[in-house]
């Protein structure tokens, strides 16, 4: 546990002054959201939107001074254009406080849909992102077991747990301790192992009962980290377990992040699919490929007579791929066993790997791979990358 202090932290901070600032970032009110973890402190910098990229030297002179605090092991600065009060950097003439090397300059800032501008994560071959309209409808178990599933195909494959406000990951594979940094200024971290996949969540970076009350620039600023400053090795498939919703976040990362492209998940009534469309339009917009469309908790049967029973409906999801015109990857029913298991930190791949929930997760996973056409996308038919969630019903089955 780190013994750093929020008095600390300002007293180090009080040390920088902005590029074009008569005074230091603490006394101008420009320092908030200070959050001090078991291993990481972050915190956020206000300044004008249009010159965030030219002060990043300024938000890396305020990382390396709280770096420099004893005791301080892992350090997350976030640019913010949201202002809670102090000096406006709108009108000073701007100065920089450092040089940036050629190597930083280019590609900053990604144009809204420029695929040939996002920079790739060295190592990995293919990103496909989970997603979901909203929660509850059992994005991150879907997630889970996909990896698991193309993981079953020879694959080398890596998760991102990108959901923030509610990092599932740590619970899901039964892992416990914390990241181990592999370099000497405890910037890069080394991925937790779940079963064979690597693995990074905020979730090993905090307490399990600590809220994350951010702003969206803190966000997009940790799972910037939790991508590009972690030693992934080499990957086949990055799944990247979305956050719910058409936020910043989601925005952020189908602009600035290579998917190969997108799986959504919806439950199968009308309500949910409103918002699995939603976030299918929305990647379809910053031009990431839609692989197909999850419909899980289709069904429910009961473990004991065997009777189904369509709980949610039955169908909807496929009836919505066909009417979009994309693929129907299958359905998952409601099953006390995929619950359990989850909870467990056993996923029913794993657990159960002969069994008919294991098997469907596996089927899905090879038509994904095959889509992907061995980690690029088919000229002819859209990549696959996002699985979207969209029901606003929590079931514990598919958590």
């Amino acid at each position: 546990m780190m013994t750093v202090t929020k008095e600390q932290i300002l007293e180090q901070l009080s040390r920088v002054k902005g590029p074009d600032l008569d005074s230091d970032i603490v006394s101008l009110g420009l320092v908030s959201d200070i959050f001090i973890g078991t291993e990481k402190i972050i915190f956020s910098i206000t300044v004008p939107a249009e010159r965030a990229q030219e002060l990043e030297p300024l938000r890396q002179a305020a990382e390396q001074v709280v770096r420099d605090i004893d005791g301080a092991v892992d350090v997350l600065v976030a640019l913010t254009a949201e202002r809670k009060g102090g000096q406006s950097l709108e009108t000073a003439a701007p100065r920089p406080v450092a040089e940036k090397s050629a190597a930083e300059k280019p590609g900053t800032k990604s144009p809204p849909a420029a695929k040939p501008g996002v920079q790739g994560i060295p190592g990995i071959k293919s990103i496909i992102a989970v997603a979901s309209g909203k929660g509850g409808v059992g994005k991150s178990t879907t997630s889970v077991n996909l990896a698991l599933g193309l993981q079953e195909l020879g694959l080398k494959v890596g998760i991102l747990d990108a959901d923030i406000y509610g990092p599932s990951m740590p619970r899901l594979l039964g892992i416990k301790g914390k990241p181990k940094s592999v370099d000497s200024g405890g910037k890069i971290l080394q991925p937790m192992d779940g079963y064979g996949l690597k693995v990074m969540s905020i979730g090993f970076l905090v307490d399990e009962d600590t809220p994350m009350i951010w702003r969206g620039p803190m966000v997009i600023s940790a799972l910037n980290q939790m991508m590009k400053e972690v030693a992934w090795g080499e990957l086949d498939v990055l799944v990247v377990d979305m956050p719910p919703g058409t936020g910043d976040a989601q925005l952020t990362m189908a602009q600035q992040v290579p998917l190969a492209g997108a799986v959504i998940v919806s439950t199968p009534q009308d309500l949910a699919l409103i918002d699995a469309r939603k976030g299918l339009n929305m990647f379809r917009k910053t031009s990431v490929p839609i692989l197909g469309i999850v419909e899980n908790m289709s069904y429910h049967m009961c473990p004991k007579c065997g009777h189904r029973t369509d709980i949610f409906g039955h169908g909807g999801a496929e009836k919505e791929a066909t009417r979009l015109g994309v693929r129907f990857l299958g359905a998952v029913p409601l099953h006390i066993t995929i619950r359990e298991t989850s909870d467990a930190g056993e996923p029913v791949v794993v657990s159960e790997p002969d069994g008919v929930h294991a098997k469907l997760y596996k089927r899905m996973a090879e038509t994904i791979w095959e889509r992907l056409d061995g980690g690029k996308a088919r000229e002819a038919k859209p990549a696959p990358a996002i699985i979207f969630e969209s029901d606003d019903e929590e079931d514990d089955s598919n958590d």
